[in-house]
């Protein structure tokens, strides 16, 4: 029980579960647009996106400098960091290479069943090859920008653009402005949150020599920076509004703003010297998110 408790800690199933959810929202948008889901589509795409980012996670892990040394982190980021669950007293690193391995066969074999069911056109064959590109560049050697900022930039590319767009293009369509009013201000959330999962993690990084955005900009710019994204975010699903994107769909994000006001208010607490609650300041930042995230998709899809 326990070895299956750390393989699934070692396959990190937050950030599982928030692609899932904007893949789900990408078909939600194509399902507002024009009001049918080929279901085949959406099981493929949904299949290889979830095998391939698994592999991925699973394959960092193996090449994780922390473990190869023999240490563990003593903070790790549900995103960009480790997961502590390979080492002593913990799962063998052989463990993930093979897991890896397995989830980008399933990857490869999913691929082949999409071109066989004809189920890609030109635009889904290029947003396949860069989610895939992304994570090769990502996760492992010789770039493994896991460590760094231009790493946490294409995490969250990946994550809020292309996984959404590849599900809206997979139902048969080309790629609508919608997309790009709702990816903006979801990136923008993201990165604030990467820089909310960062700050306890400030001297491990440090010792570590990763070099994340908040550890380039130091902690005090991060703070202020994640305060402007989280509130930029909001203020560009408003901005949306103006160029277009329907108020019937888009008004539900504006139910996370109190959480996301919250979490402002943490990091300012933490920024004038009161003691933090790191896991509090975690759970506000996945929450904030998250409730975005699965408002848009619910409105999409009853709309």
């Amino acid at each position: 029980m326990r070895s299956f408790r750390l393989f699934i800690q070692l396959s990190q199933p937050i950030f599982i579960l928030m692609a899932v959810l904007l893949y789900i929202m990408g078909v939600g948008i194509d399902h507002y647009l024009n009001g049918q889901v080929n279901w085949l589509s959406f099981f493929l795409g949904l299949t290889w996106i979830v095998f391939l980012l698994l592999g991925f996670q699973y394959l960092r892990e193996y090449f994780d400098l922390g473990v190869v040394n023999g240490e563990v982190k003593w903070w790790h980021t549900p995103f960009s960091g480790g997961s502590g669950a390979i080492g002593t007293g913990r799962l063998p690193r052989q463990v993930a290479i093979w897991a890896g391995l397995i989830g980008l066969t399933v990857t490869a074999a999913v691929t082949a069943l999409m071109f066989q069911a004809q189920e890609l056109n030109l635009i889904g064959v290029m947003m396949l090859g860069l989610i895939l590109a992304g994570e090769l560049a990502f996760a492992l050697p010789p770039l493994r920008l896991v460590a760094s900022a231009y790493g946490e930039l294409i995490l969250s590319i990946i994550l809020v653009g292309l996984i959404p767009g590849l599900a809206y293009v997979l139902q048969g369509h080309d790629l609508h402005r919608l997309l790009i009013m709702v990816a903006f201000p979801l990136l923008f959330l993201f990165l604030g949150i990467l820089l909310a999962l960062e700050l306890p993690g400030y001297a491990s990084d440090l010792k570590y020599g990763k070099k994340p955005i908040i550890l380039r900009i130091g902690w005090q710019k991060g703070m202020l920076l994640h305060n402007i994204l989280v509130l930029g975010s909001f203020v560009l699903f408003g901005l949306a509004f103006v160029f277009g994107m329907p108020l019937s769909v888009g008004w539900p994000v504006f139910i996370a703003l109190p959480v996301a006001l919250f979490q402002i208010w943490m990091m300012n607490r933490i920024a004038e010297g009161a003691k933090p609650n790191w896991n509090l300041l975690a759970l506000s930042a996945v929450s904030t998110f998250g409730l975005t995230t699965y408002l848009l998709t619910f409105s999409f899809w009853i709309h």
